[in-house]
């Protein structure tokens, strides 16, 4: 809720009476390999309504550090005694659950440390997965006490060549690398805003990714919306040359 471009954003509005992050898990709720729904938020006063809104909804949580958001999703699995941790941030309200099951389903049939589809961008940001063990995560936690790895998570998974990863590629139709769909500021809002309340006025909550690009390669200027947004500071993102065959 703290966020210092866009104060309380995962609480805005996306559809009549229903926030970002509700939306978001009810997309969430729609892939066939996530088993169980986490909150990971803050001891924050400023978070209570996201947890209110976790009791509402009936999703649990777990509430830790602002700061160090690896310790805090390793503890929200460990209380709920996770096996796989399949990481979402809460500024994608757009996620494609049937690209969470493709990440999930890679990952439990291959023998991956990591697997993503974000740390080598070629599917447009904001939908984006990331899965890995608690028992990796763990281990990270007691190897790094860098800043950048405490607030990103999965950072040092993917930047110290330590780990057998795998980056999942965007098909053809998917491959935006450059396209920004998350939810970091007002031009952001205002664009994904547009694109639910299209979409869900025809699809309801099942709508694709490919649904999302399509309408905006055929609306353009939708995306001046966002001219002026912040670049995504992610120094160890690769951008891939592109899609996969």
């Amino acid at each position: 809720m703290t966020s210092s471009r866009l104060p309380g954003k995962v609480l805005l509005k996306a559809l009549k009476g229903m926030s970002m992050l509700e939306f978001m898990i009810n997309r969430v709720k729609r892939a066939k390999l996530i088993d169980e729904i986490v909150i990971a938020t803050t001891i924050n006063e400023t978070d209570e309504p996201i947890v209110d809104l976790c009791d509402k909804l009936s999703v649990k949580y777990y509430r830790g550090s602002e700061d160090d958001v690896l310790l805090r999703v390793l503890n929200a699995h460990k209380k709920f005694k996770s096996d796989v941790i399949v990481e979402l941030t809460g500024d994608c309200p757009l996620i494609d659950p049937n690209i969470v099951d493709e990440i999930i389903l890679f990952y439990i049939e291959n023998n991956y440390d990591y697997v993503s589809n974000s740390h080598l961008r070629s599917y447009p940001d904001g939908f984006d997965v990331q899965v890995f063990s608690t028992k990796l995560l763990s281990q990270i936690s007691s190897l790094t006490k860098n800043k950048y790895d405490r607030e990103n998570v999965s950072s040092y998974i993917y930047r110290t060549n330590k780990y057998n990863i795998y980056g999942i590629l965007a098909p053809k139709e998917l491959f935006w690398p450059n396209l920004r769909v998350t939810l970091d500021d007002k031009g952001d809002y205002l664009l994904i805003k547009k694109i639910i309340k299209k979409l869900h006025r025809e699809l309801g909550f099942s709508f694709r990714a490919l649904d999302v690009i399509n309408y905006l390669r055929k609306n353009l200027h939708l995306l001046d919306l966002i001219k002026d947004s912040r670049t995504s500071n992610a120094p160890y993102q690769l951008i891939a040359n592109g899609p996969r065959d």
